[in-house]
């Protein structure tokens, strides 16, 4: 019997201990995002899936699971850049999904007589530039919508059809990047690429900083290995106030193919990278730009608690962090 108390008082003990390290936690998170909402600039998830959308196609259960609300849509990774002030707004990356986004950062956040001021593109694969085709004359027929390109890019783009037809009747206007180079967008917010390795069969890939009047992000949703890069990830972070990362899988073996053939940053190696640093700086991250094998890319899964629990964050949909 005394045993048994002795255990009933240890375990009491246990549990008012997480317990009270989970509230100053949600106190912490709450704290954070409370303050990362100012009126004048912000970024805005629009989207947190890898390049193929979650469901994913030829996927039944995923669309079984969707179409009995067992679970919901995930539109493909991006972000919405909006200055209140000078009343103008940016995407980041165009998406199969980019009408959609538009339509929310437009009425979420910020209405204009220009559906945008502008769009940025990392690299030539599917999930990052084939919204432009609803620039084209088939849907918007835009006119000179500003989009920011690296120069093999905006070479492929010019080159390629039917992108070549964006260009050429002027429904898109290509504003060529320098890697390391700033463009800045207006007095208090500028941005900066810079290259990263991937797989880069038609244009090369950056990843993006974004600096506001009081607070900078980066934005890298695709990268091979972190230790492939000539920089390093942990001093990157240390710089910013956010950083939206690549989180395409978890770990290893969470596909049925080599996935050396996909090379990215698993969570977990990330993580590990991390784990000798401040609290403060693994806070910083955002994992972002999630396989829909990926069990990140659900609203609550066990596997994120213990990262969750060390200071990492997981993006979801219509989170703001202010500039």
């Amino acid at each position: 019997m005394i045993k048994y108390l002795q255990f009933y008082s240890e375990f009491q003990l246990k549990c008012f201990v997480f317990i009270a390290l989970s509230c100053q936690l949600f106190s912490c998170n709450s704290e954070k995002y409370a303050n990362s909402e100012p009126s004048n600039q912000l970024i805005t998830i629009l989207g947190i899936a890898q390049d193929a959308g979650f469901p994913h196609i030829n996927n039944p259960t995923e669309w079984k699971n969707y179409n009995s609300d067992k679970s919901k849509k995930s539109l493909v990774v991006s972000l919405g850049l909006i200055d209140k002030k000078f009343n103008q707004k940016w995407l980041f990356e165009a998406t199969p999904d980019m009408p959609e986004q538009l339509h929310i950062l437009e009425n979420t956040w910020l209405k204009t007589e220009t559906i945008i001021d502008g769009v940025f593109l990392t690299h030539a694969h599917i999930g990052h530039y084939t919204g432009l085709m609803y620039f084209g004359r088939e849907a918007m027929g835009a006119q000179n919508i500003p989009v920011y390109v690296m120069p093999k890019m905006k070479s492929y783009l010019e080159q390629n059809g039917p992108w070549s037809q964006l260009v050429s009747l002027k429904n898109i206007q290509l504003r060529r990047l320098q890697k390391d180079s700033t463009i800045q967008l207006n007095s208090n917010l500028k941005v900066t690429p810079f290259l990263v390795p991937h797989r880069d069969e038609f244009s090369e890939t950056v990843g993006f900083k974004i600096e506001g009047i009081n607070k900078s992000a980066l934005f890298i949703p695709d990268i091979n290995k972190w230790d492939l890069w000539e920089t390093s990830i942990v001093e990157e972070v240390k710089k910013v106030d956010y950083a939206f990362l690549d989180a395409t899988f978890f770990k290893n073996g969470e596909i049925p193919r080599p996935m050396s053939e996909v090379p990215h940053p698993f969570i977990e190696e990330t993580a590990k990278l991390f784990e000798n640093e401040s609290f403060e700086t693994r806070s910083k991250i955002i994992f972002i730009h999630f396989n829909h094998s990926n069990p990140a890319i659900y609203p609550i899964h066990i596997m994120k608690d213990s990262l969750i629990s060390k200071g990492f964050n997981f993006a979801k949909q219509g989170d703001t962090f202010g500039l």
